[in-house]
C-alpha cells in the first residue's frame, strides 16, 4: 500500500516525496515500457492491450488490484492532459458495482471508537480507507475529464457518485476526529464544490441549486472559507439563476423563520455571511455586500442595507465611501432628507482635505431636483461636481450638466422676480444642450429637455423631444407616453391625445394604465363629453378598489393619492353639470381618504360658489390655502370671491391674482381674473392686453399640469 490508516487520527501516512509520475516511470521502466514509448505513445490515446498490460506492471510492482492501478494509471494520463485517454482508463472501473463497499468501508472505518481493544476488529473483505480514497479520486478525475471534453452533464452524473457513496455510508455528516488532510475528505469536498457548478454549466440551475442545499444541509467537516464560499454561490444562484427552486421536504425547517422563496432563502444566507464577516470568522468579500444589497433593494428593504453598511467594520469603506452609500439606502427608502443630510457631510468642512467624491456630489444634485424648493442647493452641487469632473470623466460631465439644467428649471418655477426666472430658464436649456451636445444617447437628457419646452409653452419641440425620447425607450416608460398626451393635449387635438393614452394603456402595466384612465377621462372632459367620462373615472374606481389587497406599500400610497384625484375630478364635473347633490358626495368620498387635502377644501369652495354661496366659499378657500399657502386654485378662486364683495375687496383681490402669476405666470385662469378687475377699474387697454394673454395661454394649456 503506498499509505496506510493509522489509529483513531484516521490521518494517512502519504510516501516519501515521489510523485506518481516517478512511481510510473519507475514500474514502466522495469517492464521495458519506457524506453519503447517515450513521449510519443503517452500524447496519443493509449490501445486497450497497452492499458491491460501497464495495469498488469502497476499491480505487480505496487501490490494493487484492477480498479486501484486503472485508478493510478488515469491520475498520470489526466494529469498529462490526456483526458480522452484518461477517460478511456477509467471507464473500465465499475464504480457503480463498488458503490455499495465503498458505502460500509467508510461507514465501518470512520465508526467513532472507543479506546481500542482487542475485539474491536474490522471485519474481513472490507476496504481500506486508502482504496477507497483512490477509487474517489478516479470518479472526480473522470468528471473533470468529461467536463474538459464538453460533456458537462455526464459529468456531473459521475461527480453527484461521490456524494450518493459518502451520503449513503455517512446519513448524518461526517464525524468530528478525521483529519483534514484525510485524501477521502479532500476528494469529497472537491466534489461538493465541483458538482453545482457543472450542473451550472449544463444548463441544470435547479439541479445546481439542489446539488448546493446538499452541501449545506449536513455537517461535512468543511473550513469556514470553503463553507462560505458555497453558501455565497448558492445565494448568487438563488438571485440570478432565473429559476425558482422550492425547498424539498427532507430540506425543510419547520417555524415561522423557514424561507418561503428563493430570494428569503438568499437573503438569510447573506445574513449569515456577514455575520461572519463582521466576527472575523471570514475574510472580507465585497460580493457578498453586493449581493445582500441587491437582494434587499429588489424586496423593498434598503433601510436594512444602510444597517449593515453602518456595521462594516472601519478600514473597508472611506469615509466618504460610507456616507455614499447610506445616502443610497435612505434615497431608496424615501428618506430624501435623510439622504441629503448625509451627502452634505460628504462636501462638508469635516471632508475639505479630501479629494473631491463625484459621485456624492451628483446624488446631491439628484435629491434637490426631485424638490423646487431645494432647486438652489441642488445647482450649487451640480456646478461642484462640474468643477470636479474636468478633464476626468466624461460621463460625470454630462450629468453633471443634465443636473444643472434640471435644478435650474426648478429654480425658474419658484422664482420670485422675472429676471431671475428668465435667467434660470436660459441657464437650464445652456445646461440640457450642453449635455446633449455631448452624450446623445442619454434618452434622459432628451425627456429633461422635452419636458422644460413643454412647460415653456414651446409645445413643437416638446412633442419633437418626447418622440425622439419614446423611441429611444421603446415606448417602455409611462411619463415618455403622458408627456407626448399633455403636448397634444395642449395643442389642443384632444382627441389624437386620446388616442395616445389609449396606444400606452395597452403597453403599460396595471398601476400606470389606472393613471392613464384618470388622464382619458380628463380628456374626455375637455372634449364635452360627460357621460363618457364619467363611466371612465367608475372603472377607473373599480380598478382601484379591486386591487388594493394585491398592492405594495408605495402602491398603496399612489393609489390613495389617484382614488382622491378621481373623486375630486368627478366633484368638478358633477358641479359643472349642477348636480350638487353627486358634487357633495364624491367630495365627502375624496375627504374620507385624505381629510387634509387642499384640493378638496379647494372643490368644497367650488361648489359653495357656484350655489352663489361667497362666504362659505371664502371660508373652504381660506381652510385650502391654510393647508398650502402656494395652492394656485384657490389662490384664484379667492380673488374672485373677493371682487365680488365690492371696492374695498378689490386691492386684496389683485395681490393675490399677482402671487398667483408669480407663483405661475402661464396660468390663464388669473390673466382672465386679472383682465376682469382691470376692467371694472375702467382701465380697458390693459384688460385687452390681460385677456389676450388668457386666450393665448389657455389655448396652450394642457389638460394636466406637465410636473
Amino acid at each position: 500500500m503506498l499509505c496506510a490508516c493509522s489509529g483513531e487520527q484516521f490521518k494517512f501516512d502519504e510516501p516519501p516525496p515521489q510523485s506518481p509520475e516517478s512511481l510510473a516511470t519507475r514500474d514502466f521502466s522495469a517492464s521495458g515500457l519506457s524506453s519503447r514509448t517515450g513521449t510519443v505513445d503517452w500524447d496519443s490515446k493509449l490501445e486497450d492491450a497497452q492499458v491491460d498490460e501497464v495495469e498488469s506492471t502497476l499491480k505487480e510492482a505496487l501490490s494493487l488490484n484492477y480498479e486501484e492501478a486503472r485508478a493510478l494509471l488515469g491520475r498520470l494520463e489526466y494529469q498529462r492532459g490526456n483526458f480522452d485517454a484518461a477517460l478511456h482508463v477509467f471507464q473500465g472501473i465499475d464504480i457503480r458495482t463498488l458503490s455499495s463497499r465503498m458505502s460500509k468501508a467508510i461507514a465501518e472505518r470512520t465508526r467513532p471508537l472507543k479506546p481500542r481493544s482487542k475485539c474491536d476488529i474490522v471485519p474481513a473483505g472490507v476496504m481500506s480507507l486508502h482504496s477507497v480514497s483512490l477509487l474517489l479520486e478516479a470518479i472526480l478525475l473522470k468528471a473533470k475529464s468529461l467536463e474538459e471534453l464538453s460533456r458537462i452533464k455526464d459529468a456531473a452524473k459521475e461527480c453527484k457518485m461521490i456524494l450518493d457513496v459518502v451520503d449513503s455510508a455517512l446519513p448524518n455528516g461526517i464525524p468530528e476526529g478525521i483529519s483534514e488532510d484525510c485524501k477521502l475528505l479532500e476528494m469529497f469536498h472537491k466534489a461538493l464544490e465541483l458538482l453545482p457548478k457543472l450542473w451550472i454549466q449544463a444548463g441544470y440551475v435547479d439541479e445546481a441549486v439542489l446539488a448546493y442545499r446538499r452541501a449545506l444541509v449536513k455537517p461535512w467537516n468543511l473550513d469556514s472559507q470553503r463553507l462560505a464560499c458555497i453558501q455565497k454561490d448558492l445565494a448568487a444562484t438563488l438571485l440570478f439563476g432565473g429559476v425558482e427552486v422550492e425547498v424539498p421536504a427532507q430540506f425543510q425547517v419547520s417555524g415561522s423563520t423557514s424561507p418561503k422563496n428563493n430570494l428569503e432563502e438568499a437573503i438569510l444566507l447573506l445574513f449569515v455571511l456577514m455575520s461572519k464577516m463582521l466576527n472575523g470568522q471570514i475574510e472580507w468579500d465585497s460580493e457578498i455586500m453586493h449581493h445582500l444589497t441587491f437582494a434587499l433593494t429588489i424586496s423593498g428593504h434598503s433601510e436594512s442595507v444602510a444597517d449593515h453598511i453602518e456595521q462594516v467594520l472601519p478600514g473597508i469603506y472611506t469615509r466618504s465611501e460610507r456616507w455614499y452609500l447610506l445616502a443610497l439606502c435612505y434615497s431608496a427608502a424615501g428618506q430624501n432628507d435623510t439622504a441629503l443630510n448625509l451627502v452634505k457631510k460628504i462636501s462638508g468642512c469635516s471632508e475639505a482635505n479630501q479629494e473631491p467624491h463625484i459621485p456624492s456630489l451628483l446624488l446631491g444634485a439628484k435629491l434637490c431636483s426631485q424638490d423646487l424648493q431645494q432647486a438652489h442647493e441642488g445647482i450649487n452641487f451640480a456646478r461642484a461636481a462640474l468643477n470636479s469632473a474636468k478633464n476626468q470623466n466624461e460621463h460625470f460631465l454630462v450629468q453633471a450638466h443634465k443636473l444643472l439644467g434640471i435644478c435650474y428649471g426648478n429654480a425658474a418655477r419658484v422664482s420670485i422676480s422675472d429676471f431671475e426666472r428668465n435667467f434660470c430658464q436660459r441657464e437650464a436649456f445652456a445646461a440640457l444642450n450642453s449635455a446633449f451636445a455631448t452624450c446623445k444617447e442619454d434618452p434622459e437628457i432628451l425627456f429633461s429637455l422635452g419636458l422644460e419646452n413643454a412647460i415653456q409653452r414651446n409645445l413643437t419641440p416638446a412633442f419633437n423631444n418626447g418622440m425622439r425620447y419614446s423611441e429611444m425607450v421603446a415606448g417602455s416608460t409611462t411619463r415618455a407616453w403622458k408627456l407626448l398626451a399633455l403636448v397634444v393635449s395642449a395643442e389642443q387635438r384632444f382627441k389624437d391625445a386620446e388616442a395616445i393614452v389609449d396606444l400606452a394603456f395597452d403597453e403599460t402595466g396595471k398601476i400606470d394604465q389606472m393613471e392613464y384612465l384618470r388622464l382619458k377621462a380628463v380628456l374626455q372632459i375637455a372634449q364635452q363629453q360627460p357621460k363618457q367620462a364619467i363611466e371612465t373615472y367608475r372603472i377607473l374606481l373599480a380598478l382601484i378598489q379591486a386591487q388594493q389587497e394585491s398592492m405594495t406599500d408605495d402602491e398603496v400610497t399612489f393609489q390613495r393619492r389617484l382614488e382622491v384625484e378621481a373623486w375630486l375630478d368627478l366633484s368638478r364635473l358633477y358641479t359643472d353639470l349642477e348636480s350638487w347633490r353627486d358634487a357633495e358626495i364624491c367630495i365627502n368620498k375624496a375627504k374620507a381618504i385624505q381629510f387634509y387635502c387642499p384640493r378638496s377644501w379647494h372643490a368644497t369652495g367650488a361648489l359653495f360658489q357656484a350655489k352663489a354661496r361667497d362666504k362659505e366659499a371664502l371660508v373652504a378657500f381660506s381652510i385650502s390655502l391654510s393647508i398650502e399657502p402656494d395652492y394656485i386654485p384657490s389662490i384664484v378662486s379667492t380673488a374672485q370671491v373677493l371682487m365680488k364683495m365690492g371696492d374695498d375687496t378689490v386691492p386684496i383681490a389683485r395681490s393675490f391674482l399677482m402671487n398667483a402669476l408669480r407663483l405661475e405666470p402661464t396660468n390663464h385662469d388669473a390673466w382672465f381674473s386679472l383682465g376682469m378687475l382691470a376692467k371694472t377699474e375702467g382701465s380697458l387697454q390693459q384688460a385687452a392686453d390681460f385677456f389676450q394673454a388668457a386666450h393665448e395661454l389657455k389655448l396652450s394649456a394642457p389638460v394636466q399640469s406637465f410636473v
